[in-house]
């Protein structure tokens, strides 16, 4: 019952708001076009609606967490505040799980995400003693496999690094899988 009272609760929060404000249970993103600076007054006014509604509400924002990140060229880098404490710069965050950075290059999200599956292939590694080839592929495709996997969609490998950085995990989950006995080497 909670969330369902949080969303009917925060359900007004985008009224009076010009520019696209994302919601996610209890993740709020304003995202607008600012190319001028008549546009940004406008993002600074939607902040301000924002602002006072969480005073109306009481329920304040953590400005702590709260980051602007700058997308292109055009971009006119203006700063903003809810209320009297200035929003941060950042270059990369955080989102749901994927790192997105100003360039939206995925490169941080492939050094993450290849970390995180070798990390794991050492677990298997040094906890599992039956190196059973089954058992090993089930733990794979359990718990490596989603770390690669996640949210692929979004931040989609597309230089050569980040690939090649990818498949190094696959290739060491390959050799893990693989006992030696089972290469047969063929000299010709």
């Amino acid at each position: 019952m909670g969330p369902l009272l949080f969303l009917i609760f925060i359900n007004d929060i985008d009224k009076g708001i010009v520019n696209k404000l994302l919601k996610f249970a209890d993740d709020t993103k304003l995202v607008g076009i600012v190319s001028t600076e008549s546009e940004v007054n406008q993002l600074r006014a939607d902040l301000k609606h924002l602002y006072d509604w969480s005073v109306d509400w009481q329920m304040l924002f953590n400005t702590e967490k709260c980051k602007v990140m700058h997308f292109g060229h055009r971009n006119v880098a203006g700063t903003y505040s809810l209320g009297d404490n200035f929003i941060t710069d950042c270059n990369q965050e955080k989102d749901l799980g994927v790192i997105v950075s100003s360039t939206l290059k995925s490169s941080s999200q492939c050094v993450a995400a290849a970390n995180s599956a070798n990390r794991t292939l050492g677990m298997i590694k040094r906890t599992f003693i039956n190196r059973d080839r089954n058992t090993l592929l089930r733990l794979y495709q359990s718990l490596v496999r989603p770390k690669l996997e996640y949210c692929v969609q979004a931040w989609r490998p597309y230089l050569k690094k980040d690939v090649d950085l990818l498949e190094n995990v696959q290739r060491r989950a390959t050799r893990l899988c693989l006992r030696i006995e089972d290469f047969h080497m063929v000299s010709v």
